[in-house]
């Protein structure tokens, strides 16, 4: 994990905040935290992993839809 760093100019710390928690979601920290907090069993994964494809897909085809 690389660090993450943030400058704080003219002490606006409420500016440096907002860029500190930009950057942590786009670098998926607490995505990876969330995971580590419990152990899930690997067929729930799968199951979920299976079920995001599905919506995913669900989505795809009603979009298709409207543009067409």
């Amino acid at each position: 994990m690389n660090g993450l760093k943030v400058e704080v100019y003219h002490n606006n710390v409420d500016m440096a905040l907002r860029k500190l928690k930009k950057k942590l979601k786009d670098s998926d920290i607490f995505l990876k935290l969330k995971e580590k907090t419990y152990f899930e069993k690997p067929s729930k994964l799968k199951r979920e992993k299976k079920n995001l494809a599905i919506l995913r897909q669900r989505y795809q085809t009603q979009k298709e839809k409207e543009n067409n």
